[in-house]
């Protein structure tokens, strides 16, 4: 009774977060050390995307981390990140908590939950609360960032998976990401 109990409050303080309107920045979580004998993986950064309409503009702030055990799949993630896109003037975002950071090489998958969006945000109507989205980089040594989004899935569909994400299509124009890979 008490699990299920705790569980419904979990539930509504979230469902309150995403309906409550937030500061314009996201306050970044202390960084939680990766357990003994684990490698750590993060990525951080903020960056403008070459995005098609000239007169929009696109964002994505990261603050990611993961901790690994054996094997390719992080035994925790951490973090935060915001999609940030500018039309007419006006900024809509979302912000999500980390659930899954993936490296490779220069190469980095984050996914996450919606936790919080600008006011009047068309996510806030069009979205179920708590949809996952997924962000690919890849961050070469010394080369052009580039960034892939996946966009969210529309209500009664399926949840994106964690840990998943498109390849990254879209080039950084101004800004950058610092990746530290696991491995």
């Amino acid at each position: 009774m008490l699990k299920h109990t705790l569980r419904a409050a979990a539930v509504l303080a979230l469902v309150a977060a995403v309906a409550a309107p937030a500061a314009a920045s996201t306050p970044v979580p202390p960084e939680t050390p990766a357990p003994p004998g684990s490698a750590a993986a993060s990525l951080q950064g903020t960056a403008r995307l070459g995005y098609p309409v000239a007169e929009e503009e696109v964002r994505v702030s990261v603050d990611a981390h993961a901790a690994y055990g054996p094997g390719s799949f992080p035994v925790r993630s951490w973090g935060t990140f915001r999609i940030s896109h500018v039309v007419d003037g006006r900024d809509h975002w979302g912000d999500f908590e980390v659930d899954c950071l993936t490296t490779g090489g220069p190469t980095a998958t984050v996914t996450g939950r919606l936790v919080r969006t600008s006011p009047g945000h068309v996510w806030r109507t069009e979205l179920e609360p708590h949809t996952r989205m997924g962000v690919s980089f890849h961050v070469p040594p010394g080369g052009t960032a580039r960034v892939g989004l996946s966009g969210a899935t529309a209500k009664g569909e399926p949840l994106l998976t964690r840990c998943m994400a498109p390849a990254a299509d879209m080039e950084v124009v101004d800004g950058r990401y610092s990746l530290r890979a696991a491995r």
